[in-house]
């Protein structure tokens, strides 16, 4: 995981935050959290990108844990050498499968962000049509 800059984790969670995270008592006897989340406006389109090279280096981790757990080979017996061998065999298809799964990951990231970008920009529409068709001037107060 990259540290420091626009990937670190801590940077991320500054912009995001859950507010209003008040626990009320539901009438089926279950306790349930209610709040929202407010996150900056860039937040989303950081995760994405961030999210959309960690699966490359993903991949180059898992290589590197075979390559490096290599010189141990020789010395498992019985349960565990089966199980190292089969680590190693299906590596390829593990490492594709982690690249999938992060890359949904990415595409929902990316969906997410283009849901809020247009429900900002509807609610922003909305709110001057209805500024535009609202009448100010029955609501001022006159002291003659």
């Amino acid at each position: 995981m990259k540290t420091g800059g626009a990937g670190d984790p801590d940077e991320l969670s500054s912009k995001i935050h859950f507010i209003g995270t008040r626990r009320r008592h539901d009438p089926t006897g279950r306790w349930d959290t209610m709040g929202r989340w407010d996150h900056g406006q860039e937040t989303l389109v950081t995760l994405a990108k961030n999210t959309g090279t960690s699966g490359e280096e993903l991949a180059g981790l898992v290589k590197q844990l075979i390559a490096a757990a290599e010189p141990l080979s020789g010395k498992f017996n019985g349960a565990g050498k089966a199980a190292f061998d089969s680590f190693k065999a299906r590596s390829d298809q593990i490492t594709a499968d982690l690249k999938v799964g992060l890359n949904r990951v990415n595409v929902g990231q990316i969906g997410m962000e283009k849901a809020f970008a247009t429900g900002d920009q509807t609610m922003a529409d909305e709110a001057g049509r209805m500024m535009a068709a609202a009448n100010f001037d029955g609501a001022k107060f006159r002291t003659t």
